[in-house]
């Protein structure tokens, strides 16, 4: 019979002495996350574009845990790599990728502009493929056949299912960011990094202010569970995928999203 592994040393969802990376981790998801990782006792740095924004966020989430903040823009490929950098010069190991930075588009197709792909595709697709070349060696470091390290790539449900906006880019690239997420975990599994990918639904952020105060009530009626998405939603996921409980996942994409995307007709 086989014998049994049985997690003794720390809990399940443990994260004491992980070192984490959350990009776009000063807000909305992103700040969901990293306070998660920070609760379960992960070390984390998190990053975003604006000095500012990041010396606040630094300072909300420090009653958490330990956590730096690092200005990046990480639509700039040598942008992700001085933060890879920066992040490898703190330690040699990185045990958690968390791709969370993302920027949407809305605007009708008649009129809808070049720059709204290059600007959104950098960010939401390219800059995760750089921050994983970056850190591959990183991740490796850290990773053990037992206990991998851990990439998760924030994607949507607006690749899975078709909502209604406008929003051909964004759209776009979270599809292209889901089956990217599949090529990764094919490749990386053998190295002791699993790769996965949560597919948020609608959440409390900036990116979704102006839907939420015009439809918020609409969507969260179109749920099977009724409600829009909670901080501890967010957070409980990117523990479970980072902690001993989900180190047997990899090419996965989660909704989180009270059922939308795989089980109702759509949303608004």
């Amino acid at each position: 019979m086989a014998e049994n592994h049985f997690t003794t040393h720390r809990g399940l969802f443990d994260l004491s002495g992980k070192y984490a990376l959350v990009t776009g981790g000063t807000k909305g998801i992103g700040m969901m996350i990293a306070r998660g990782l920070l609760q379960a006792g992960a070390r984390v740095v998190i990053s975003s574009r604006d000095a500012d924004t990041c010396a606040e966020a630094q300072h909300l989430l420090s009653a958490f845990g330990e956590v730096q903040a690092i200005p990046a823009d990480l639509s700039r490929h040598d942008e992700c790599r001085r933060l890879a950098d920066l992040v490898k010069d703190d330690s040699e190991r990185l045990d958690i990728l968390v791709n969370n930075a993302g920027a949407m588009w809305r605007e009708p197709l008649e009129t809808f502009p070049d720059e709204a792909w290059d600007s959104v595709l950098d960010l939401n697709l390219k800059s995760p493929f750089w921050l994983v070349q970056a850190l591959l060696p990183a991740l490796r470091r850290a990773g053990t056949a037992d206990d991998p390290a851990r990439i998760i790539n924030i994607g949507s449900i607006g690749a899975i299912h078709v909502a209604e906006s406008p929003n051909y880019s964004y759209a776009a690239s979270k599809a292209a960011l889901h089956q990217l997420t599949r090529v990764l975990a094919r490749e990386l599994g053998p190295q002791h990094v699993t790769v996965n990918a949560v597919a948020p639904g609608v959440f409390p952020s900036r990116m979704m202010e102006s839907t939420l105060d015009a439809i918020g009530d609409t969507i969260a009626a179109s749920a099977p569970l009724r409600r829009l998405g909670r901080d501890d939603d967010m957070a409980g996921v990117a523990v479970f995928l980072a902690s001993r409980a989900g180190s047997y996942l990899t090419g996965t994409v989660v909704p989180v999203d009270g059922g939308i995307a795989t089980t109702a007709s759509g949303t608004p």
